[in-house]
């Protein structure tokens, strides 16, 4: 076990250390508290949800592995929950998909879910002090119509799914009147085509069409606002994605909604972080899903890579924490579950107070001085700067585990509670 003594000893050094160059670690770690990251439940068990559990995943989207031990049931989720909390510092917020309705039992398709049916998640979230937010979904069911939802050229297809889309609105303003906090409500829709289509537009037209009618009713936005998340492509809509990046870019700045930016959703070449200020710069704010692209369109466990760097950095140096919100996106059956929870959230927590400690103001000064010579000498010197140690802190005041020993108490968990399920 981590010696408490050596870690507060550690970090009095890290303090003086930051302190010459004019960062003030206590109110870094001041700052790291009050922000939240939102979870995905998903990756407990594997996207099957509790509606039709047995259903397949379409949609260009699958999760890959079969370790041992994953949630069945929602009291299993929570439970799994539960433990990666113990082992994040901080309150965070949680992401459900409308396929994790809890029912009691009651058979329902999914277009007649309602708020009723996450009254269970509700009560678990202000017993543990989770703020949760929304995804209405939009896959995986026999409704899907040759890999087409909202803007399928149907119109009984379409109207289905556009009461999905109602009743996944009318959950999230649930979810924010009760909890008191905007709700976010994340709109991804998997449609597309394998090969090329003949028009790219219709379909475009139809979608806006669709959305433009789920967002008829109006709820206060003080409850809940709605989010729209672009894709590259995805398995069996390798050559059309409908719902792009620039498309719901552009629709969220013409409806004045949030564009969801999930850098999990760029090819691995491109940096996502130059797109922060570039839609900040007009939007009116975004949901930021952090994850892991490898070779192309993927979801891995967020990784304290260059990537997750640059995006952390530009978030903080440019100061668009105020019209962001970070949330996780990535589900990996090939590992424990649980400690992919609090190995994501712990990557992205890191690389946020990475890019907190430095001397921000002082470095654009410099910048608008043309002092480059300042800014490369000091951005290298901060590399080697006991970021670490302020890390360490950080956890030991949240009184969560410090370094390795949150995996001790994960296979603890994982011997005691997961392994035993099967």
């Amino acid at each position: 076990m981590v010696n408490a003594k050596a870690v507060e000893a550690a970090y009095q050094v890290a303090k003086e250390r930051y302190a010459e160059v004019g960062v003030d670690t206590e109110a870094v770690l001041d700052k790291l508290q009050t922000i939240r990251v939102s979870l995905p439940c998903w990756q407990g068990d594997d996207i099957h949800g509790f509606l039709t559990p047995d259903a397949k995943l379409t949609g260009g989207i699958g999760v890959s592995g079969d370790f041992p031990g994953g949630a069945r049931n929602p009291e299993e989720l929570t439970s799994d929950l539960d433990e990666a909390f113990k082992l994040i510092p901080g309150k965070q917020r949680l992401q459900l998909h409308q396929i994790y309705a809890v029912t009691n039992g009651k058979k329902k398709d999914l277009s007649e879910v309602g708020p009723e049916d996450f009254k269970y998640w509700v009560d678990w979230a202000k017993e543990n002090g989770v703020l949760l937010d929304f995804n209405p979904t939009f896959f995986s069911s026999p409704k899907v119509k040759e890999n087409m939802t909202l803007s399928s050229p149907e119109k009984s297809v379409r109207d289905y799914w556009i009461q999905v889309g109602r009743n996944g609105r009318k959950i999230s303003n649930y979810f924010g009147e009760t909890q008191g906090v905007q709700s976010i409500d994340n709109f991804w829709i998997m449609d597309g085509m394998k090969d090329e289509p003949i028009s790219r537009l219709d379909p475009r037209e139809r979608l806006i069409e669709s959305l433009d009618e789920i967002n008829k009713e109006k709820f206060d936005e003080k409850n809940t606002i709605e989010s729209y998340e672009g894709k590259l492509f995805g398995t069996g809509v390798e050559s059309y994605t409908v719902g792009s990046h620039l498309f719901y870019n552009n629709y969220a700045l013409t409806r004045n909604k949030l564009w969801c930016m999930d850098i999990g959703h760029f090819h691995e070449a491109v940096d996502p972080s130059d797109y922060l200020s570039s839609f900040l710069a007009f939007g009116r704010g975004m949901f930021l899903h952090v994850t892991r692209p490898v070779h192309w369109d993927s979801d891995h466990v967020p990784a304290m890579n260059d990537m997750l760097i640059r995006v952390m950095r530009a978030l903080i140096r440019d100061n668009l924490l105020n019209k962001t919100t970070i949330g996780l996106d990535f589900f990996d059956g090939s590992i424990n579950r649980v400690a992919a929870w609090v190995i994501g959230t712990r990557s992205a927590q890191k690389g946020l107070l990475l890019g907190m400690l430095a001397p921000i103001d002082e470095l654009k000064e410099a910048e608008r001085n043309y002092d480059f010579t300042l800014r490369l000498a000091e951005t290298e010197e901060l590399k080697s700067f006991p970021f670490g140690a302020v890390w360490d802190e950080f956890c030991l005041r949240n009184n969560v585990p410090v370094g390795m020993d949150w995996f001790k108490e994960l296979k603890n968990y994982e011997a005691n509670v997961q392994l035993k399920r099967n």
